[in-house]
């Protein structure tokens, strides 16, 4: 039989093989690595199936669409918290194999496998909370209509002010919560925002006589008596240095919408968004009592009756503030129902 040759082929399967000489230090290192890996995951687990929603997208914008809104936003919550759970996991294991450690690196994957678990087992308890919020509320969108026209100037909110949440510039509260004192400032100061003059409040957080949160909120008051949350910039401090924006969030940008801080008549039962900035301010109230008159606080108490709000938000499923709202003052007392924590005013300065 005739042997074929092609010219050429020769000097190519001498490179070739040298290539391979070359290489195969490096294919020995990368199996033994898939090995470890796969040593490492729990049976029935296969490290590689953390993408196997990478479709989803596809899926869900090719569906149908029906009018489950409320529904299907905390369906498209759960799916970016888990893809970040997901980018959170691959940048872990970026850094586990940079480790110059030997040894080390079992237990870097381990914890990385580990916080990823924690965090996709609280996406799905965020849906959870956000769903029981679609029951109380409606499936319908959240889409408050802002229309500037019925809305109060902060000179005209001032001068008839909600009693619970009085919008009175030089109104200075100042409350204590263990080795934390925060001092909340109405001020003169106004922003606009989708196309509402709004109030500034400052409301500075600080420990040990240094500040861990700087925050300036933006409220105003309608001709209706409700007064509405359109957004803050967060500053949170570590060591001095300002660290994030985190919870930051204005009304009109990136989807974000306004919510209501203190209705005009609150009545029991009452339930309400504070906010919405999916994803990132979520904030929730529900009033529980609108003739409080047994709790107090060192610089106030409830005797002129306080209404009371459980406040509440599904990014931190669980956890329940209550606060107290008396007249002619605003928030006095907030109790954090996990811990029994008090944050009590322990100073008011009427303008």
């Amino acid at each position: 039989m005739t042997k074929l040759s092609y010219p050429g082929t020769g000097g190519f399967q001498l490179r070739f093989c040298r290539t391979f000489e070359r290489l195969k230090p490096f294919l020995f290192l990368s199996v033994l690595l898939m090995l470890t890996i796969v040593m490492l995951v729990p049976s029935g687990t296969v490290v590689w199936a953390f993408d196997r929603d990478d479709d989803e997208e596809d899926e869900t914008l090719g569906g149908h669409h029906d009018r489950r809104t409320c529904s299907g936003t905390a369906q498209a919550a759960l799916r970016a918290c888990r893809h970040d759970a997901k980018d959170n996991f691959w940048i872990a294991y970026g850094k586990c194999l940079n480790d110059s450690h030997e040894g080390n690196l079992r237990e870097c994957l381990r914890d990385a496998q580990h916080e990823h678990r924690e965090a996709r087992t609280l996406c799905h308890q965020q849906k959870k909370s956000r769903l029981e919020i679609c029951t109380a509320l409606g499936e319908g969108p959240y889409d408050p209509e802002i229309n500037p026209a019925e809305f109060l100037s902060p000179a005209a909110a001032a001068a008839t002010p909600n009693p619970y949440f009085p919008l009175v510039p030089g109104l200075v509260r100042v409350l204590q919560a263990g080795d934390e004192t925060i001092t909340v400032t109405v001020t003169e100061e106004t922003k606009e925002i989708l196309g509402v003059t709004c109030t500034v409040i400052r409301d500075v957080v600080e420990e040990h006589g240094e500040t861990i949160e700087d925050t300036i909120d933006w409220y105003a008051q309608d001709i209706f008596g409700n007064v509405w949350y359109f957004g803050e910039i967060a500053k949170n401090f570590e060591n001095g240095e300002l660290a994030n924006l985190d919870g930051s969030w204005t009304g009109g940008v990136d989807g974000a919408k306004p919510g209501i801080i203190m209705k005009a008549n609150p009545e029991v039962g009452d339930i309400y968004r504070q906010e919405f900035a999916l994803g990132e301010a979520e904030d929730m109230a529900t009033v529980i009592a609108t003739t409080e008159t047994q709790e107090r606080a060192p610089a106030a108490d409830c005797a002129d009756r306080c209404v009371v709000t459980h406040d509440f938000l599904p990014i931190d499923p669980g956890h329940v503030e209550k606060k107290f709202y008396a007249p002619g003052i605003g928030n006095i007392l907030v109790i954090d129902l996990d811990t029994g924590k008090r944050e009590e005013l322990i100073q008011v300065i009427q303008p």
